[in-house]
């Protein structure tokens, strides 16, 4: 069957490759490409972490008449002197990408400032720049549009948060952030926030005196909040007992948007097995990220590190809980042959090595997986919606912001 569908491509024969086909060690890195490539035109890629919107603020303080993003940005500086920088429409078609989570990151230094301010300009460019080059992308905020933009051959856009500050403790923020189109939340990023521990906390052990390790009551609020209004809850960068936590208070299944696994690589940012076990319980999903520091301890890194991670993930919490989140444009370091957003067959061309993999198994890795999650998540909501469930109103307690609160107003 694989020799008859080669040729059958190679002439130009429109045939779809079989749910069912498996490829293998004997298949050549030219024929596994081919087969890749042809994978990636029937079955919607979804990424679901790039930072490119804060290097276009880094880059040209969101200044887009400067953006050129639909020509090649690899001769043209400040992008082609960056590490940083690995998108572009080109390379993203190149990429066969058909869904991206653009991400509204905000340092954790505008924490108790004007991190709600931060992160409504990057949520404002992620939307212009959709709008600047429409030809190619369409804001999406629910799951059904995904394949319909993808059918339409455009690049689905979606809106991240990623950081809990960007919500600076308020329920009222957090709908509004919904309301512009944001459909998930990343709960921590490198700092704890009041509700919630980060993975840092696990590298330097620094935790305040009145925090608590974990997701506090608050946080938890916060979860529930989020599964009523059907925005997805993000774990990657939190402490591993905000991961434990949060999967015991939500309701909907969550997502780690660039996280591998901690097995293969100890680093508190990845997600160690009995978390993996859980997140199968809960349905949810880890998109396995590129970061290099992240998929290889040790040896410098490559596509095979990372196709390792997903194997990992696969055989601990199943082949319907694991996804690509590659954190293209946040990341200084990329595994030799998944250098920027054009080489994503290439991944998907190492899999192909492994006869384990069928076309039905790939098309849930790169896409279909992150569909499920998100439909299931607007069904929670949906079921919230029902039952009559009321918006969360309380405010955070005082004793949390306790010497924080330099630049926030505080009603008696």
């Amino acid at each position: 069957m694989g020799l008859v569908f080669l040729v059958a491509a190679a002439a130009g024969v429109g045939v779809g490759v079989p749910l069912a086909f498996r490829a293998g060690p004997s298949f050549s890195l030219d024929n596994r490409l081919q087969l890749a490539r042809e994978i990636l035109d029937q079955h919607p890629l979804i990424d679901g972490h790039n930072d490119l919107p804060w290097n276009i603020r880094s880059f040209i303080h969101n200044q887009l008449e400067k953006l050129k993003l639909n020509e090649s940005l690899k001769g043209v500086q400040p992008w082609s002197v960056s590490n940083w920088s690995h998108t572009d429409i080109p390379r993203l078609l190149e990429g066969k990408v058909a869904g991206q989570f653009w991400v509204a990151y905000t340092p954790c230094e505008s924490q108790y400032q004007n991190a709600v301010q931060i992160t409504l300009e990057q949520i404002d460019v992620i939307k212009r720049v959709i709008k600047k080059y429409s030809e190619h992308m369409e804001l999406v905020t629910n799951s059904k549009d995904i394949k319909k933009v993808f059918q339409k051959g455009k690049i689905a856009s979606l809106i991240a948060i990623e950081g809990g500050h960007g919500i600076s403790n308020s329920f009222g923020s957090l709908r509004m952030m919904y309301e512009l189109g944001v459909r998930y939340l990343t709960l921590t990023h490198t700092c704890n926030t009041p509700w919630a521990t980060s993975s840092v906390v696990e590298r330097t052990g620094h935790i305040a005196k009145n925090e608590t390790f974990g997701l506090t009551d608050f946080g938890k609020k916060i979860v529930q909040e989020m599964n009523r209004l059907g925005m997805m809850v993000d774990l990657s960068h939190v402490s591993t007992q905000t991961m434990k936590d949060t999967l015991a208070a939500t309701r909907a299944p969550i997502i780690f948007s660039h996280s591998s696994s901690r097995a293969l690589c100890n680093n508190s940012r990845n997600v160690p097995d009995d978390v993996l076990r859980q997140v199968k319980h809960n349905r949810g999903i880890v998109m396995v990220s590129f970061y290099a520091n992240h998929v290889s301890c040790t040896d410098p890194a490559n596509v095979t590190h990372v196709a390792e991670h997903i194997n990992h993930i696969r055989k601990v919490a199943g082949i319907d809980h694991v996804g690509i989140g590659a954190d293209f444009d946040g990341i200084n370091k990329t595994p030799d042959g998944l250098e920027d957003v054009s080489r994503y067959p290439w991944l998907v061309a190492e899999l192909l090595r492994d006869p384990n993999w069928t076309t039905a198994d790939i098309a849930k890795l790169i896409g279909e997986n992150i569909l499920r999650v998100f439909e299931e998540v607007e069904r929670v909501r949906d079921e919230f919606m029902a039952r009559g469930v009321e918006a969360q109103e309380e405010e955070i307690h005082p004793e949390y912001l306790k010497g924080k609160t330099n630049c926030t107003y505080i009603f008696d």
